[in-house]
Formats: structure tokens, C-alpha cells, sequence
């Protein structure tokens, strides 16, 4: 099954940065409860509409894939920045903003804007998406 199916079956249950994470937690042979407790503050732009789980999910599957198998750590830093760039760049063109209240169109860390999301089934037709394509341009591109 691709990663952004199993991305879309983890969101049934889980927030967008657990679901990318753990879509690729046996890959990265991270156990999948320490990829939930480590995602779990990150869902809905981090409980503050910023940057979109899926991409911070995504964040940590990129800086989980670096190697570090004789490389420095300023190596590592810079394939990890260089990495999260490509991502940002391919992310935003796709989608137009890594923000969670850009891409919502709502800010659902408030009570409001998370009733308004709700109403409008906000987190199936747009955050289901939204993981899908973190998980998909990872399994494509790096």
C-alpha cells in the first residue's frame, strides 16, 4: 500500500502529523507508539493554526530518513535543511502555503473556527488531502 494510503487510514483516528509520521515509522524502524507520543503535539498547526501537521509529520519522517552512517553532524544538518526545503517548495506548490489557517481558510485552535471546520467537514476534505500529499511527495522525491 502506498504511504499516502496508510497516511489517510492513520487520519481516521490520528491528528495529520502523526498520521505522515506514522505512515512511515516501520520504514524508519521508529516504534509506533514513540511516533505518536512524539507527533501528537503537532496536529492542527501545533494546536495554534501554523505550520500544517502534515508537514511537520513530514518534517520529522525527512530528518528521521538522514543516514548519519559517516557523516558529520553539520552534514546532517545540511541534507535535513536541504531536504525540508525541497519538501517546502514542492508542498507550496501544490498546495499554496504550508499554514494551517491558509490552507483550512479557518483557524481551528479557536473554539469558533474548529466549529466552522467541523461543520464543513473541513478535516476530510481538506486535512485528508493534505496528508496524503505530504506522505506522497516524500515517497516520490526523497
Amino acid at each position: 500500500m502506498k504511504k499516502s494510503q496508510v497516511a489517510i487510514e492513520n487520519f481516521k483516528t490520528l491528528n495529520c502529523a502523526q498520521s505522515v509520521l506514522l505512515s512511515y515509522a516501520s520504514e524508519l524502524n521508529l516504534e509506533p507508539k514513540t511516533a505518536l507520543r512524539v507527533a501528537s503535539g503537532f496536529g492542527g498547526g501545533m494546536t495554534m493554526g501554523k505550520t500544517c501537521g502534515a508537514v511537520t509529520g513530514a518534517y520529522m519522517v525527512l530528518g528521521l530518513k538522514i543516514q548519519p552512517e559517516g557523516k558529520t553532524y553539520p552534514e546532517i544538518k545540511a541534507e535535513s535543511k536541504a531536504a525540508i526545503r525541497k519538501f517546502n517548495e514542492l508542498f507550496i506548490a501544490k498546495h499554496g502555503s504550508l499554514s494551517c489557517k491558509k490552507l483550512m481558510g479557518v483557524n481551528i485552535s479557536t473554539t469558533e473556527g474548529s466549529a466552522i471546520a467541523n461543520e464543513n467537514n473541513l478535516f476530510d476534505s481538506i486535512c485528508t488531502i493534505l496528508v496524503a500529499s505530504a506522505a506522497e511527495i516524500i515517497e516520490e522525491n526523497f
